[in-house]
């Protein structure tokens, strides 16, 4: 489980060094991200974490108590202190997994709100040119009003 919680971790923290940076990979990283939020995605995702979290829980109770057990004996064995590491070391793992996902769910929403507000802005400034005469004809106009 280790392994596998491992490679899990790392590939989340290449997936939020993808998002941070702006590159092509960073486009097909978040139009797949907005294709996984649709449809049963969600669902999916969340029902994952919530298994996760269980999972999370339950290994944290196991590690008190292998610490209780512990501090009730006085006496360290040597199969306590492993088994304490490696509930440790699981427990450390889910928590980081659980923390990138959601460092990951909040930069994809954070990089879709600044497309947003970007393709807005330059909507408003075509929007501005079309109303507004251009340059040349104003000071055109001004200087015949001069002239006569």
């Amino acid at each position: 489980m280790i392994q596998v919680l491992s490679a899990l971790v790392v590939a989340e923290m290449a997936f939020v060094v993808t998002l941070s940076f702006a590159s092509p990979i960073r486009r097909a990283a978040v139009k797949g991200l907005d294709l996984l939020k649709q449809g049963k995605g969600p669902l999916v995702t969340k029902t994952v974490a919530a298994t996760l979290l269980v999972v999370f829980g339950s290994t944290i109770y196991t590690l008190t108590n292998l610490q209780k057990r512990v501090r009730d004996t006085g006496i360290v064995n040597a199969t306590d202190e492993v088994l304490m590491l490696q509930r440790f070391l699981e427990a450390s793992l889910m928590g980081f997994s659980l923390f990138l996902g959601l460092v990951i769910d909040r930069l994809h929403y954070y990089i879709r709100e600044i497309n947003i507000q970007r393709k807005a802005m330059e909507m408003a400034k075509v929007l501005n040119q079309n109303h507004e005469p251009p340059r040349s004809r104003r000071t055109e106009e001004t200087n015949k009003t001069k002239v006569k």
